[in-house]
């Protein structure tokens, strides 16, 4: 395998925020996230195969982002070193009020690996049972959708042709069907 130049160029340190740290190695400008959080990114289809989205605004796209339920690992003091399936299941409760019988790990992804070096492990909810409204905590504001897995590839362009962002991590639910169509 052959390396760039810069591969083992020292890491520095340009800002560091409370979440966001940015960074170099040699030319390769990058951010990560701080003090070794990391997220965890759940793919719940209930027993009618229906899949559990959210969405919010999200500042940096200045729009609401349809997404898979996520949530961070260790972003707070109270949870440093916490395991990340029980951070998933966290999440997808406060997120979609929905809570797993179980959580199976599929394994850990990068979204952005050109420019960001945060990593998420995803995972597999199954045995769901609704439990609350969800919406998140504090002024999260999420919503809560629950759509038909046939139904995936027109929901998805309902909502970007009402302006809505669409959450790369998607593309799990599109995959199959975009390979079907030759694309």
């Amino acid at each position: 395998m052959k390396l760039p130049p810069d591969h083992d160029a020292p890491e520095q340190i340009m800002w560091e925020g409370r979440f966001i740290t940015a960074k170099t190695r040699g030319r390769w400008e990058f951010v990560g996230r701080a003090r070794g959080i990391h997220a965890a990114v759940i793919l719940a289809v209930d027993a009618e195969d229906h899949v559990i989205l959210v969405d919010q605004y999200r500042v940096p796209l200045g729009t609401r982002c349809l997404e898979l339920p996520a949530g961070l690992v260790g972003d707070e003091t109270s949870n440093a070193g916490e395991d990340p399936a029980i951070a998933a299941a966290r999440e997808l409760e406060e997120e979609t009020g929905y809570r797993a019988g179980t959580m199976e790990k599929i394994g850990t992804f990068f979204s952005s690996p050109g420019m960001v070096s945060e990593s998420f492990t995803l995972f597999r909810a199954r045995d769901l049972v609704k439990v609350g409204e969800g919406g998140g905590v504090d002024d999260e504001d999420i919503l809560v959708h629950r759509i038909p897995l046939s139904g995936i590839a027109e929901a998805i362009a309902h909502f970007r042709a009402e302006g809505y962002a669409m959450d790369v991590k998607l593309l799990t639910l599109l995959g199959p069907g975009l390979l079907a169509a030759g694309v």
